[in-house]
């Protein structure tokens, strides 16, 4: 499948230069002594610019995000397994066990919200795990609303505990890893390395719940917060793990024009 992809030697020039001034940028903003994952969103292009920075000469990038359950188990057929993908949409009850079960380098699932749809993950990786034993259990994160908008997934902030609490305790097969958000517009285009962002506040200080209502250290709980226009301000304030899209691939397609695999 992916060996008989063909990369365009430009394109994957110029991916590789925009993931490169990204990672310099990240590694700017950071002052500790964490290490940032960068997860690059490949939703809506296709599998070739995935493969080309996957492929390319040291550093490999391992890491990539998707919103779509469809367009996420068309690429995972196509693309080495190597690969730890990252689903990062909103997330729909009915998908969740397909998603789980069908692709085994899934390597997280970061917009976990409510506890059906932690049982239905919990499902299929179950199914996963009893007939294949190399496949680890599912990294998952709690998205949290920390912005109040309606037209955001993720548990309220005062909910975001107990469903903590489910995963941990009702669900062997899926490994709470930490908490995520997608702040507010408004306050993500005015966040700097200096100015704090509020739901980034916000996010930092859940986490700290959490950790102390899970009787957990909290650094054990890692924070996914900070896109294109404010990744480096949320790294100042602690972010474990920042998504970055167009920065890298450049504009995405409409949906209804993507396409996984282009046409010579």
């Amino acid at each position: 499948m992916a060996d008989e992809m063909q990369i365009n030697p430009q394109r994957a020039k110029q991916l590789a230069e925009n993931l490169a001034s990204i990672t310099s940028r990240i590694n700017a903003a950071n002052k500790s002594s964490r290490q940032i994952r960068l997860i690059a969103v490949s939703k809506l292009k296709p599998a070739t610019d995935i493969l080309a920075l996957h492929q390319q000469p040291q550093p490999i990038h391992y890491h990539f995000g998707e919103n779509y359950v469809q367009e996420l188990l068309e690429k995972s057929e196509l693309l080495p397994r190597s690969i730890r993908w990252h689903f990062i949409g909103g997330l729909q009850s009915n998908k969740c066990k397909q998603l789980a079960e069908k692709i085994p380098n899934l390597w997280c699932v970061s917009s976990v919200d409510t506890e059906k749809k932690c049982d239905q993950l919990e499902k299929g990786r179950k199914a996963l795990v009893e007939s294949d034993a190399s496949v680890e259990p599912l990294r998952v994160m709690v998205q949290v609303n920390t912005s109040g908008e309606e037209s955001k997934s993720g548990v309220e902030p005062d909910d975001a505990l107990a469903l903590a609490k489910h995963i941990v305790d009702k669900c062997p097969t899926l490994r709470f890893t930490g908490l995520m958000t997608i702040g507010a517009i408004a306050r993500s285009k005015a966040t700097t390395a200096e100015t704090e962002n509020e739901d980034f506040v916000a996010l930092r200080d859940i986490r700290d719940k959490v950790a102390e209502g899970l009787s957990w250290e909290k650094e054990k709980l890692e924070l996914s917060m900070g896109m294109s226009a404010d990744f480096e301000g949320a790294i100042t304030m602690g972010s474990d793990e920042v998504r970055v899209g167009s920065d890298i691939f450049g504009t995405r397609p409409a949906k209804k024009d993507a396409v996984v695999v282009e046409k010579g």
